[in-house]
């Protein structure tokens, strides 16, 4: 095996070879080191290489697991964060130009529980400035150009993630932390041909995290699988008094956890008919796939309720909130985005009344879920309409008459469902597609034990863009 090829290998196969020490924590890091530094910039996915602190912890685990201290599946692997989580001493840009030379004198929660679990922290990752909350309408809106994704340079590797969608995708890190406001994790997951993980709101910790909207926020983990993301979800939830929104869970994982009961699958009425015939091709055989193992109901209605301007107008709300100060200064003309610019004083203008109004609907629309999940274990929609959009291209430009179509992302913020995105197949301008697979709250468990099964009977997962070596 090349070395190149060992940054495509799943996590608990990088970690059985560091373990039984075939390889070197040293030597692995290094090899992120130099795909950060050689292709990093070529998809414009890294803001910063963390080099001496990286290879100062990977000696330390090389060390330490040399002695027979192991301290699980994560130790020695390096990784990459989105550059929106505190790195103390480190630049944490948030993507955008006001914040570029911005330190913090203190880790995020979840830097903190990698480290513990012996991750090696290589990165700080591009991201859309802002994590999109000033409106963008742009795949260009970073100062460090738009994230594109390694299957077709042409095109966008999603947002606001983008850096960290992009850099797994092209095997420059094994895994990476990204965010969710309202798709940030699901989308660059889709565009980049990765599984991403969205976990339940408030399994873990925003400590040290940018706040974009308090109450939709959540980070979580992108990787080759969905083993990946479960062990890495594992590492990082958990309670944390630093922040009062977690939910005092946590989040364990050892493997695929087998059921007695074939899951009940609903798939939305509608969620396929707008999107792209590959989308639905490649959505059908994924489903088609899993066999007996589940048991598919479609055409299932969905909820008549306002998913998508409820959580436009809670964004738009929160974001201005959160961004009073650099609104205030005038500071948004240093954004990238024309569209950022201007966007965020629309949220200084949003009514009172329509804020509070799409809040009070979060209890209506939480109970319609849990009503829905009284009769099925998961609800599965393709992640996207469509393959990825292009990086010169306004969104809405980009695919006339493609519209509509799955529901996981707007619906499972505002309730704060979980959900798994995972590639399987390729569409236009040989792009990946994606399907994702939404659970009740903190059925992590259920979702990444059937993405498992999945990538156990595909390989989509496993293809690697070309010229990446």
């Amino acid at each position: 095996m090349a070395d190149t090829d060992l940054l495509y290998l799943p996590v608990r196969e990088l970690a059985a070879r560091l373990k039984s020490r075939q390889l070197s924590p040293v030597k692995l890091t290094e090899l992120c080191l130099d795909r950060l530094d050689r292709i990093g910039p070529r998809l414009n996915a890294v803001v910063t290489v963390m080099r001496e602190s990286a290879l100062r912890e990977a000696k330390a685990a090389e060390a330490e697991i040399a002695r027979g201290r192991h301290r699980g599946p994560l130790h020695g692997i390096p990784y990459g964060a989105k550059d929106l989580v505190a790195t103390k001493g480190v630049p944490t840009t948030w993507g955008a130009e006001p914040f570029r030379k911005q330190v913090f004198d203190h880790d995020a929660t979840v830097v903190t529980r990698l480290r513990e679990a012996g991750a090696v922290l290589c990165a700080k990752l591009a991201m859309v400035e802002l994590a999109g909350g000033m409106g963008y309408n742009h795949p260009d809106a970073s100062f460090t150009g738009p994230g594109l994704t390694p299957w077709n340079t042409k095109f966008w590797s999603g947002g606001s993630s983008s850096g960290p969608g992009a850099a797994v995708a092209a095997g420059v890190v094994p895994f990476a932390i990204g965010s969710e406001t309202s798709g940030s994790i699901l989308t660059p997951s889709a565009y980049s041909g990765v599984t991403g993980l969205r976990p339940t709101y408030g399994l873990v910790s925003r400590h040290g995290a940018m706040a974009l909207s308090w109450t939709l926020d959540k980070l979580g983990p992108m990787g080759r699988t969905a083993d990946d993301c479960a062990l890495v979800l594992a590492a990082i939830a958990g309670p944390d008094a630093n922040d009062v929104t977690q939910s005092g869970r946590s989040f364990a994982w050892g493997g695929v956890r087998k059921t007695a009961k074939t899951l009940r699958v609903a798939v939305p009425k509608g969620c396929t008919e707008k999107v792209q015939p590959a989308v639905r091709e490649n959505f059908d055989k994924a489903l088609a796939s899993l066999g007996s193992e589940i048991s598919v109901t479609r055409d299932v209605e969905w909820p008549d309720l306002p998913w998508g301007p409820a959580v436009g107008a809670i964004v738009t709300a929160e974001g201005a909130s959160a961004f009073l100060d650099m609104l205030e200064a005038g500071d948004a003309s240093q954004l990238k985005c024309p569209a950022d610019r201007t966007g965020g004083y629309s949220g200084l203008l949003l009514p009172a009344v329509d804020y509070l109004h799409a809040m009070r609907l979060r209890k209506p629309m939480r109970d319609a879920m849990q009503k829905l999940f009284q009769s099925y274990d998961a609800i599965a929609t393709p992640t996207r309409a469509t393959v990825a959009y292009p990086a010169d291209s306004e969104f809405a430009k980009a695919y006339p008459g493609i519209s509509g179509g799955p529901p996981v992302i707007p619906a499972g913020n505002l309730t704060g469902l979980p959900a798994l995105a995972m590639p399987n197949g390729f569409g236009e301008n040989g792009l990946p597609t994606s399907i994702a697979f939404m659970g009740a709250p903190f059925s992590e468990g259920t979702l990444c034990s059937l993405g498992a099964t999945f990538q156990a009977r595909t390989d989509w997962h496993a293809r690697k863009p070309e010229g990446y070596v």
